[in-house]
């Protein structure tokens, strides 16, 4: 709704009439590898605490499964990381946004380009609940109420999985599923496409002896 793909030989004023609009923005399409996405968290003082990056995968246009930390090279982590600081800071931003970055393939190595803004709390940041030392939802409520931010420790490796429509009915099975914690919204009457709950399967990292 309020979109359409435009492709070779298509009656542009047709498209443009079904719009029913009087602006719109103009998109191309960006081949990427994958989308990732970065949690962060701004205080009032100025102080940013990013989540680690997590990688997204869409099925029907709809998040699925985001995964922490996203298999990318650490040089593109800090990458991303460092473009969600600077739009936080930039925009004197109070509170948790989510950054939405495409991974670029190219022949000098990869790179990030910001797809998208979300200036919330996130789904793809949900693995934070059971994932990390604070959530993205405490670290909101720090932020605003003028506390200082945690510092976010990712607890090992994190899936988070959406139950999408009727996928909810089957909530039981994850729950014989070691580390996994399910979470149900309580929407009521399943919808196709409705996301439902989530669940998050944290696989614990060995901590390193000193």
């Amino acid at each position: 709704e309020g979109q359409a793909i435009i492709r070779d030989g298509d009656d542009i004023a047709k498209v443009w009439t079904s719009l029913g609009t009087k602006s719109a923005i103009l998109e191309a399409f960006v081949p990427f590898e994958r989308e990732v996405s970065v949690i962060a968290a701004r205080a009032a003082n100025g102080q940013v605490e990013c989540f680690d990056v997590t990688e997204n995968e869409h099925r029907d246009h709809i998040l699925k499964v985001s995964r922490a930390p996203a298999p990318i090279p650490d040089d593109l982590a800090e990458e991303a990381l460092r473009i969600a600081g600077k739009i936080a800071t930039e925009l004197d931003y109070v509170g948790v946004l989510a950054v939405e970055m495409f991974v670029l393939g190219n022949g000098t190595g990869p790179k990030v380009l910001v797809n998208e803004i979300a200036p919330r709390v996130h789904n793809s940041g949900h693995w934070t609940l059971d994932g990390a030392s604070v959530s993205q939802f405490e670290q909101h409520i720090r932020a605003i109420a003028g506390w200082p931010l945690g510092k976010p420790v990712r607890h090992g490796e994190v899936t988070m999985t959406n139950l999408i429509g009727d996928e909810i009915n089957r909530y039981e099975e994850w729950l014989t599923v070691p580390g996994a914690t399910v979470h149900i919204y309580g929407k009521g009457t399943p919808r196709p496409g409705r996301k439902m709950g989530h669940v998050t399967e944290v696989i614990r990292t060995p901590a390193k002896s000193s």
